[in-house]
């Protein structure tokens, strides 16, 4: 083959342009951002919504005519530490905390032994007076005859003057130890009437009715009154009569305006919340607490209830009026702003379980900042002001406040 036939056969590769490559990664890219796109409104419109909630209550109409609110606590107005005047060891007690007592009941005894023989020995010193009153008065009589005989011989002169002297002066002896005898008398009773009162101290006896709310002292201990000497108690136990307990309450002197005595009240106490009971204003005490700008107020019971005790804490509303027997009973209720209409009636959106559940309610009085509320009950968690995305069967979440 001749030459130029071979170098016809070569490729001129500097003549031949290299051909673009092809980016394939570009359409999977931008199908992956459409997916994620789709992905994401998904994501928005399937995740749960964050709401506010409200809870259902149970109120009470009496709100709607409610002058003011305070806080108080429950303080029986006769109530006693109970102990004794004599000293000694307390040898028996006959109650213990909760324990009732009728007035003049005996509770509790001191050894007694030493005042009870006090007592045996001035009993003894008034029969000796008694006695020795008795010797004075026949001595009197018959100092008394012997004078009489003497004036009658004295006339005649049948005895002498001295003689009749001397009878004079017996009988006035002796009408003086008669007095003397008397006295001693009245002083021996009363140093018995001493000794009984000392064994009487050692009989610890209820003032008044009531019930025992602190026992101080148990059997064996010393009984010292007025006493704050180690290892010695004051008082044995103390009573309280639990028919004066009153609602005792601070109220801020610029609210007491507001307040008048016998005025009605509501009382509900933290122990009972279920029970309201009616109440007086009994009276406003006519101090200011200038540390705490407060008036002391105390509210009796018009119908105490049994478990009532002292020192329990209390609600106090005071009313512009007394509460009728209707608006005693408790209505179910719930902030307005849970209710809306759709469709044309009123509904509320329950909370349970992450979903909402859709539920016809009726509306009916306002009580204070809630509603009376019908087709939900006590407890219920409702959605808060809920929007238009809001619907039956949807997922949400309470929003932390």
């Amino acid at each position: 083959m001749a030459d130029h036939d071979l170098a016809r056969l070569k490729i001129d590769r500097g003549s031949l342009a290299p051909a673009p490559r092809r980016r394939r990664w570009v359409p999977y890219a931008a199908i992956a951002l459409v997916i994620a796109a789709v992905a994401g409104i998904a994501v928005r419109l399937t995740a749960p919504q964050a709401v506010e909630t409200a809870t259902v209550t149970s109120a009470y109409p009496s709100q709607n005519y409610t002058m003011l609110n305070a806080t108080g606590y429950v303080v029986p107005q006769r109530k006693a530490a109970v102990g004794s005047k004599a000293q000694g060891r307390l040898e028996w007690l006959g109650v213990l905390e909760g324990s009732r007592v009728k007035q003049d009941e005996i509770i509790a005894r001191i050894e007694s032994r030493d005042v009870e023989a006090s007592l045996a020995q001035a009993s003894a010193q008034v029969g000796v007076a008694q006695a020795n009153f008795e010797l004075q008065v026949a001595e009197l009589k018959d100092a008394e005859t012997s004078l009489r005989r003497s004036e009658t011989l004295l006339v005649p002169q049948a005895i002498s003057t001295a003689q009749y002297e001397a009878d004079l002066a017996r009988y006035n002896k002796a009408r003086a130890s008669v007095g003397s005898a008397r006295a001693a008398i009245a002083s021996a009773q009363a140093n018995a009437r001493v000794a009984q009162v000392a064994v009487n101290q050692t009989v610890i006896r209820a003032p008044f009715d009531g019930v025992v709310l602190i026992k101080h002292a148990n059997v064996g201990d010393n009984i010292t009154p007025f006493s704050s000497a180690s290892d010695t108690k004051g008082a044995v136990v103390t009573i309280a009569d639990m028919e004066t307990l009153e609602v005792e309450a601070d109220v801020a002197e610029s609210n007491i305006g507001k307040i008048s005595v016998d005025q009605p009240c509501e009382l509900q106490l933290d122990a009972l919340p279920a029970l309201r009971m009616e109440g007086r204003v009994s009276r406003i005490v006519p101090t200011v607490d200038r540390s705490k700008a407060t008036v002391l107020v105390k509210v009796r019971f018009v119908d105490r209830d049994a478990r009532v005790l002292p020192d329990m804490s209390a609600k106090i509303a005071f009313l512009s009026k007394p509460v009728s027997p209707q608006d005693r009973q408790p209505l179910v209720a719930v902030q307005p702003g849970a209710i809306v209409e759709r469709g044309g009636r009123k509904v509320a959106f329950v909370v349970k379980d992450g979903m909402v559940r859709e539920v016809a309610v009726t509306t009916g009085a306002r009580l204070g900042d809630l509603v009376a509320v019908g087709g939900v009950a006590p407890g219920d968690v409702l959605v808060l002001a809920p929007g238009d995305k809001i619907r039956d069967g949807a997922k949400v979440t309470v929003a932390k406040k």
